[in-house]
């Protein structure tokens, strides 16, 4: 499977600790499809249902399903940031960002990443 920037996976995210986030979630791959096609990790960015979150911080990406390819509205928590293994990738994208959603995300790791 070709792994893209930008696309968006079901990852079950277990075993985590602590406040990690958990379970099946969709992540954003936010790595280059340079590092993606290596047999390295891709990095992500974990989300979460929007009804999950009631407040909105320089540090989440609120995304509409329009924008996504999701069934619901998304939050990104660009403060949770991993590398997975690709072998977490068993289904295909589910959705992908792309033009100003994903600006959105660059902009809010930037902020959290102080760049």
């Amino acid at each position: 499977m070709t792994i893209q920037r930008g696309e968006i996976y079901f990852v079950n995210l277990n075993p985590t600790k602590g406040r990690e986030q958990s379970g099946e979630r969709p992540v954003l791959v936010i790595s280059s499809n340079g590092i993606n096609k290596l047999p390295l990790v891709v990095t992500v960015v974990v989300g979460t249902k929007g009804a999950n979150v009631d407040r909105d911080y320089p540090t989440n990406v609120r995304v509409t399903p329009q924008d996504s390819g999701l069934p619901l509205e998304t939050v990104f928590m660009c403060f949770q940031i991993r590398s997975l293994d690709s072998s977490r990738f068993t289904s295909p994208a589910a959705g992908k960002l792309s033009g100003q959603a994903l600006e959105r995300i660059e902009v809010a790791m930037r902020y959290y990443l102080d760049l």
